[in-house]
């Protein structure tokens, strides 16, 4: 079964825990049920031999007592390290720490780097999600030593050093974290599951059911979720059969006079994601440049600052892009402030961010309800002082500016001014190449321009554009991508479908 698309925080699976057990399900059965998942997660890809199962001081130690327990009565060759003293454990930990010394007359060795000489694979339990210190002292020094074995790693919920809510490697000190080949998480992935860089060190996520009702996690109203089509897709604006392209919206592209090449991508992918008309509104010095390389595209000349209020003025036109190859100019400005003051959708990408840098607060207070920001790394600190991790950044410039911000990366955030926010996952490396950005400012445009709501529209086409570049594969370069869009779409459509036959 597909992982659960709810993301829960570290604070949010606190509740989740607590809830669970105010209901009636005892933190020993909780515990109980996440070593067993861990351990037939383990029986199904290795076989018995020797293990290393490293203990922390809380919860986590507990599962990996559990672990241990399951584990010994099924022939494997166990051997347990502990960080700290077995008599000081509490509560779950100490039970399932006395039920391994009584059932399996199991020793407790104290954690040292030693426990994992001669073993074949090491469960990392030593620390769980919500450690908010990097590892120190023997604890470090023991993580060192399975990194540098080479030997195969299960992490108990995230890899010990690993944050559970940014995904960052705490301390930054990424010798100190053991990437793991399995994780195994409980109730909802979290987070820093699915951020960089922690993701690089989970390996493969399995989410466990331990017996934590579902309306624990519906009553808690997680704001975080991994960017699938469930998110979007019912709501996806496909053709009908009796409408016509006047119905599917006339998206607005503002060109450059000079870096041509990157309207031409946001146009062409803009009409991919199924916008009925698209105009590449530019300067008259280049209008021969757009209308001999493109086809099925219209064009629309103007050089002064009014001529793009007026053309929109036109009521048929129902979204507007600005930005990619814009240039960071006076035009640029007046181009984007326009585009807000129409009531049209608007994207803004690039220069169209950029331009602002130093006047922030005449974009944030232009900004209306159906507004798609773009930056990458870059654009975003020329706009915003937010720190922290990429979630939270994205999280916190939508909040600022009133705007979806789509945070691009390979871990793209998007975030809306509600709180809301989805991370991608299915985007290759390919899709670092110039040129990709402009055609996902298009995919965004296209499904605007359709009424499409900001910010599913947005997250649609993150996911869309990395499912096409995923599709191509090595050599990708971005004029590949609006080709990639229609098999993504295809596959989507008849998904849709499939849902819809179902209910």
């Amino acid at each position: 079964m597909p992982a659960s698309p709810v993301l829960l925080t570290v604070e949010e699976m606190y509740r989740a825990d607590a809830a669970a057990m105010a209901g009636g399900v005892s933190g020993e059965a909780l515990m109980e049920a996440a070593g067993l998942a861990i351990a037939r997660e383990i029986g199904r890809r290795w076989s018995n031999g020797p293990i290393s199962i490293l203990c922390g001081p809380g919860n986590n130690g507990g599962d990996g007592f559990v672990i241990a327990r399951l584990l010994r009565a099924e022939g494997w060759e166990v051997r347990l390290g502990l960080l700290g003293d077995a008599d000081r454990l509490k509560g779950d930990a100490a039970l399932n720490a006395s039920r391994w010394r009584e059932a399996c007359g199991g020793e407790i060795h104290a954690l040292t780097p030693d426990l994992v000489k001669d073993a074949e694979l090491v469960v990392d339990a030593l620390f769980g999600a919500g450690l908010a210190r990097p590892l120190e002292g023997v604890a470090k020094e023991t993580i060192q030593a399975v990194r540098r074995s080479g030997l195969p790693v299960v992490a108990v919920d995230v890899p010990s050093g690993v944050h559970g809510d940014s995904g960052a490697v705490l301390g930054g000190d990424a010798e100190g974290v053991a990437a793991a080949e399995l994780t195994v998480t409980f109730c909802c992935r979290k987070p820093g599951h699915l951020l960089l860089p922690g993701r690089l060190y989970c390996g493969e996520v399995v989410t466990a059911d331990i017996g934590i009702p579902p309306a624990v996690v519906t009553e808690i109203a997680p704001q975080t979720r991994e960017n699938t089509p469930e998110l979007w897709l019912d709501g996806y604006p496909w053709p009908r059969l009796a409408g016509h392209k006047y119905d599917r919206g006339h998206a607005v592209v503002c060109g450059g006079a000079e870096m041509t090449g990157a309207a031409r991508l946001a146009a062409r992918a803009t009409l991919r994601a199924g916008a009925g008309l698209v105009t590449i509104a530019a300067p008259a010095a280049a209008m021969p440049v757009y209308r001999a390389l493109i086809g099925g595209i219209l064009t629309h000349a103007g050089d002064a600052p009014a001529d793009l209020a007026d053309f929109l003025a036109d009521r048929r036109k129902t979204a507007v892009l600005i930005g990619p190859g814009n240039g960071v100019d006076d035009r640029t400005r007046s181009n984007a402030l326009a585009a807000l003051a129409s009531g049209k959708a608007c994207v803004l990408d690039a220069d169209a961010l950029t331009v602002f840098q130093d006047d922030r607060a005449a974009l944030f207070d232009a900004i209306g309800e159906r507004c798609v920001l773009t930056p990458h790394d870059g654009e975003y600190a020329r706009l915003f002082d937010h720190e922290g991790d990429r979630l939270s950044k994205a999280r916190a410039a939508a909040g600022e500016s009133g705007a979806v911000v789509v945070l691009k990366g390979g871990d793209t955030v998007v975030a809306a001014p509600d709180g809301r926010a989805a991370i991608n996952t299915n985007a290759p490396a390919e899709l670092a190449t110039a040129g990709a950005g402009d055609v996902l400012a298009g995919l965004t445009l296209g499904l605007l321009a359709q009424d499409m709501d900001a910010y599913a529209a947005a997250c649609a086409a993150v996911w869309i554009h990395g499912a096409a570049a995923a599709a191509f594969g090595p050599g990708l370069i971005a004029d590949d991508l609006a080709d990639g869009v229609p098999p993504v779409l295809a596959d989507l459509k008849r998904q849709a479908h499939g849902n819809a036959a179902g209910r």
